[in-house]
């Protein structure tokens, strides 16, 4: 980081300039923040206190709960502090940091996003091998890898953007640090290039998982319209059209704003892109992925586990989850050749 010495501080994008409309935007981002806080913080709470929760697909939902409200308190309280208090800096090194860790998070959240769609994968077409493909070990495995690869990612990304010298003031046209709008401060083109071409490779990458999740998503579409079973296919498309749908806005828009073209970029749409792939996801996400869930809802009202009204002991959790698929809906059955999903 080189250039630390000449800029000690950035400023951000300012919400609005006038004091009402500055609160407001403080009151709206407090909400959401507060939504995000709630639901996660709910999620984590609930799967780490029901041992019949302790499931690959609710190891994976907790998980993503915790990137979640890392990636929205890296970002939002401080474009509230900001809009509260009237003010528009952050220190060189808080900005840093906020490009650090938002890529960290979000990088890591989208690899588990495909890890858990690989989970979905093996339990509606691989269900006799579900529980060698994704036993205690596998999860921690994989869990990890997605963690440590947003990890790399991020680094790469936060060593090279503030290694390139800027002296084209210190003004970020965006709410938090974003390396498009930093990049533009930059002195040397010949640096700000190799940076959008680091981008460039990870979006490539990127688009990579993304067309395993979508091919492992029609081969579940594909053997949900085989079940004879209307509610099989009800409860499969309602819980994995959604997460394709999360995967899909999130990875259009946080590659949007990374890489469109400066001609048509503006402050407007810069906000609302931003806003679409950092804000509004941890927020509606538990919604999506969980509370939709009628175990975790159960958990969430104090209702006896289901496992324990039928008699088995929460020792068999993971065989239970083999056998319903507890977080996401009764996984396939083959018995007869019929399937229910």
């Amino acid at each position: 980081m080189s250039n630390g010495s000449s800029i000690s501080q950035f400023l951000l994008l300012p919400f609005a300039d006038t004091r009402q409309l500055q609160l407001l935007h403080f009151c709206l981002f407090l909400g959401i923040y507060l939504a995000a806080l709630l639901g996660n913080g709910l999620i984590i709470t609930t799967i780490a206190w029901h041992h019949h929760l302790h499931t690959p697909m609710c190891f994976f939902l907790l998980s993503l709960s915790v990137l979640d409200l890392g990636s929205i308190s890296t970002t939002v309280p401080k474009a509230m502090a900001n809009s509260f208090w009237d003010t528009t800096s952050i220190s060189y090194t808080g900005c840093a940091a906020q490009v650090f860790l938002l890529f960290f998070l979000l990088g890591a959240e989208y690899f588990l996003l495909i890890v858990m769609a690989y989970d979905r994968y093996v339990a509606i077409c691989q269900p006799l091998h579900y529980g060698t493909l994704l036993g205690s070990r596998a999860c921690a495995h994989m869990a990890a890898a997605a963690w440590a690869s947003g990890f790399l990612n991020a680094l790469l990304h936060m060593a090279n953007t503030f290694s390139v010298p800027l002296c084209q003031g210190n003004a970020v046209g965006q709410f938090f640090c974003e390396i498009p709008h930093i990049l533009k401060l930059s002195c040397s083109h010949s640096d700000y290039l190799r940076e959008v071409g680091f981008l460039l490779v990870s979006a490539c990458l990127l688009f990579l998982c993304f067309i395993f999740l979508v091919v492992s998503y029609v081969e579940i579409f594909r053997a949900v319209l085989r079940s004879p079973s209307q509610q099989g296919r009800h409860k499969a498309f309602s819980t994995c059209l959604p997460h394709l749908t999360v995967v899909s806005l999130f990875l259009s828009t946080g590659i949007f704003a990374n890489l469109k073209p400066p001609s048509i970029s503006s402050p407007s749409l810069d906000l609302v892109v931003s806003v679409l792939y950092s804000v509004v996801p941890p927020a509606v996400k538990p919604l999506i992925y969980s509370l939709r869930n009628q175990d975790l809802k159960d958990a969430l009202r104090k209702v006896k586990p289901w496992n324990w009204s039928h008699g088995y002991s929460q020792n068999h959790s993971f065989n239970r989850y083999v056998k319903d698929s507890i977080c996401w809906g009764k996984q396939s059955q083959w018995d007869n050749g019929t399937m229910e999903v």
